[in-house]
């Protein structure tokens, strides 16, 4: 199984990194794709890369949530990045209008930048939306046709907003958001609408602890060791065996980040 969304140069792993990728591969996570969310983050995931070949990979981008700190060197620091062979998309890359840490019109600029940058170097999107569905789309869909492919990782949204996704040949990313008893039932009931060969699982570790482990852990930082337990549910709320779930999510994962099966 493989973990698209990884941030694993976070803070919070600085003390045991080395163990977290250790208890992944013991839990039977096959490769973990580490989130680039800033020039400094996705150099240091592409760094971290090469020190797990075949296990990690990198992507490339820039969060809205730092789109501020976009200048005329960014794109070609994300270009020369892109270039390294561990590094197999752009982003995090999107617009999140719930927080507005960065201003809309420069998450408008950054975020169309980057679908540019990705069509011209035929890579695959990692993609953020949240409360910015219309606006997401009204940038995305001119660029579309050009990308090789585009996920929409740790959805959240409604069903309305998961079929216009699927209508762009979106992928979809699904966290340990479903395994939330309060805020994911409505996540619950959307899995199963998404296409086996469009979905695929995350952790976007060290957010989102599923809320639902038993036993719960002492610390509430998620981590790629709990994919399976998010794996499981989505399964179970697909109807699905777990197994049939992972071969597929697994396929979707290696054919969208163009890796080599280990």
């Amino acid at each position: 199984m493989i973990d698209i969304g990884v941030n694993l140069t976070n803070s919070q792993f600085d003390k045991d990194r080395a163990e977290v990728i250790n208890r992944a591969k013991a839990a039977g996570v096959s490769a973990l794709v580490l989130t680039g969310t800033c020039l400094e983050a996705s150099r240091a995931v592409a760094d971290y890369a090469i020190t797990e070949p075949g296990f990690c990979y990198a992507t490339a981008g820039i969060h809205p949530h730092d789109a501020k700190t976009f200048d005329d060197q960014s794109l070609s620091v994300l270009r020369t990045l892109a270039s390294r062979p561990e590094v197999v998309a752009i982003g995090e890359c999107g617009l999140d209008y719930n927080r507005d840490f960065s201003p809309r019109p420069q998450q408008d600029a950054v975020f169309e930048a980057q679908l540019a940058l990705a069509a011209e170097l035929q890579l695959p999107v990692f993609m953020h939306c949240r409360d910015a569905h219309t606006r997401f789309l009204d940038i995305l869909k001119p660029w579309r046709s050009r990308l090789p492919a585009a996920v929409l990782h740790c959805f959240t949204g409604s069903e309305a907003e998961l079929r216009d996704c699927l209508a762009l040949d979106l992928h979809i990313g699904i966290t340990g958001w479903i395994c939330d008893e309060r805020r994911g039932q409505e996540l619950q009931r959307l899995v199963s609408l998404i296409p086996g060969n469009r979905l695929m699982i995350e952790t976007d570790s060290p957010y989102l602890l599923p809320r639902d482990l038993s036993p719960k852990p002492a610390s509430r930082r998620n981590e790629p060791a709990y994919l399976p337990h998010i794996a499981r549910r989505i399964a179970a709320c697909r109807g699905e065996e777990p197994e049939a779930l992972l071969a597929a999510a697994t396929a979707s994962s290696l054919a969208f980040f163009q890796l080599q099966e280990q």
